[in-house]
């Protein structure tokens, strides 16, 4: 018998999103997502003065004791910091302001008065108290949750989703996905995207307990008197990147995917040293409309593209 499925569109955290159940419940499990979206952007989202990471990177240097949420959320920016040698790194909040990016996207003007650079200050500081659950950020520091905010609620809401007792679940946050469990007939199928032109897909790859995540630049631009930006900052300059246009990258777990991505669009030259040490495989689209992938990426590459998930 051909297992129960249901999917729904919603809009959180500034994306498109959309999760598909697999099970007995999956119309009723499917509803809930969307609350725990809202839930997770009511305690990360920058724009809410009001959130813990709003309060956080606002303080004065003092220690905060935060939700369970929110500390997986640093936990992991600051190990990711680390892990990438500082290719990813979740403090350029400061840097992101001050290329302009300082409000909603859909609120941002196309064009904005010119602006400094301002580089990352890094994860050094940041103190994390996993028996108290609190967190001490260094006055000045701030976390941008950015894309690993997104992928990491992917992860939390597909893994509530199993645990609720959905057979398989798919969660999409904004390009970001996790996939976890029993898929429907025909399997996890995630088109990727043409950078270049929306409606077109360079590929579809058919995924299993894993996640995905793309990163592109073309999407979130604005321009600063003659400069034009776009919200991928190299962390140790403050500047936005000018390697890929977009890069996609399959991992075990979606923030992780995210962080890869970041890593790619950074620093191209060593996405080679740096994926044979992390893992992950990635798909990497030039500036010339060049594509290129990881040696294992065919592998999850789908012959005869068939309806997609994503």
């Amino acid at each position: 018998m051909t297992p129960t499925m249901s999917s729904l569109a919603f809009r959180s955290m500034g994306s498109d999103c959309e999760v598909t159940v697999v099970g007995d419940r999956a119309a009723e499990l499917a509803e809930r997502a969307p609350d725990r979206a809202e839930a997770l952007e009511s305690r990360w989202s920058r724009f809410r003065g009001d959130s813990e990471l709003s309060l956080l990177s606002a303080g004065r240097g003092e220690e905060r004791r935060v939700s369970a949420d929110t500390y997986l959320l640093i936990e992991h920016g600051v190990a990711a910091q680390r892990m990438t040698g500082g290719r990813f790194d979740p403090t350029v909040l400061a840097a992101v302001v001050a290329s302009g990016y300082d409000r909603s996207f859909t609120d941002l003007p196309t064009i904005i008065p010119e602006c400094r650079p301002t580089k990352a200050p890094g994860c050094a500081g940041i103190e994390l108290d996993e028996a108290t659950r609190s967190v001490r950020l260094p006055m000045g520091v701030g976390i941008d949750p950015g894309g690993y905010g997104k992928g990491l609620a992917a992860d939390l809401i597909a893994e509530m989703l199993i645990d609720s007792g959905a057979r398989g679940a798919c969660v999409n946050m904004g390009g970001d996905l996790r996939c976890m469990g029993d898929p429907p007939s025909g399997g996890w199928r995630i088109g990727v995207a043409n950078p270049f032109l929306s409606d077109d897909l360079i590929c579809v790859v058919e995924l299993q307990d894993q996640a995905m995540a793309t990163s592109n630049r073309l999407i979130r631009r604005w321009r600063t008197g003659t400069t034009e930006r776009h919200h991928l900052l190299v962390p140790r300059t403050g500047k936005p990147s000018t390697g890929l246009i977009a890069a996609t990258m399959i991992a075990g777990q979606a923030w992780w995917a995210e962080v890869l991505t970041k890593v790619a669009m950074i620093d191209r030259r060593s996405t080679r040293q740096v994926l044979s040490l992390l893992g992950g495989e990635g798909l990497f689209v030039d500036a010339d409309a060049t594509v290129s992938h990881s040696p294992n990426w065919p592998s999850f590459a789908v012959a005869s593209p068939g309806p997609t998930l994503a």
